[in-house]
């Protein structure tokens, strides 16, 4: 396991090629966003995939999010309408995953089967760019259904594995999950605030 240490406002080249190439190797990051910090693996990779559901002793039922790059992102992995580009553009990016309608590309791997899919866009410079080749697995790093810690070393100490690669800005203001909203229905939901 590598440990890099850096800002949550400094966008390092060196840092984001690093991570990116651990993610297309079939690696997993660890990683801050706007939120907490994420396990990230290439959505593509089962293999990878199937190491963060290890990882997290996560049930193979319960799918996980993608993070993408950017707004105009979502639309390789979601089917989006107007309306809701427009809200995306209203609140993205920032701290809510948006759940719609997926788009065939997205692995089942990623979704338990699902035909919906979880999409965040973090108002977090590093995270985004993780994204920037191709999408990657966002789910809080923790133990399924256990607490959600701030600070990297306590981060592993609770997960008790090697993931791949760190990217350690120290302890981030939050500790709180993104807001998931519903938005493959006809109306709205919200899921988690």
């Amino acid at each position: 396991m590598k440990i890099l240490k850096t800002s949550i406002d400094c966008i390092d080249e060196k840092i984001i090629n690093e991570a990116i190439n651990v993610l297309a190797d079939g690696g997993v990051v660890l990683y801050p966003t706007d939120t907490v910090y994420g396990l990230g693996a290439n959505i593509f990779d089962k293999k990878a995939v199937r190491r963060v559901y290890d990882i997290k002793q996560r049930s193979f039922l319960k799918p996980f999010s993608i993070l993408v790059k950017d707004i105009e992102a979502i639309d390789l992995v979601a089917k989006v309408s107007l309306n809701q580009k427009k809200l995306f553009y209203k609140y993205l990016p920032g701290p809510y995953t948006f759940i719609l309608g997926k788009r065939s590309i997205v692995p089942r791997s990623v979704t338990s089967g699902l035909n919906n899919v979880g999409v965040r866009v973090p108002d977090c410079g590093i995270a985004c760019n993780l994204a920037r080749i191709f999408p990657i697995t966002t789910t809080s790093a923790n133990l399924s259904d256990d607490e959600m810690l701030s600070n990297p070393k306590e981060i592993l100490e609770q997960l008790d594995c090697d993931v791949d690669l760190v990217i350690d800005v120290g302890d981030l203001d939050s500790n709180d999950p993104s807001s998931i909203v519903d938005l493959s229905g006809f109306k709205p939901r919200i899921i988690r605030k």
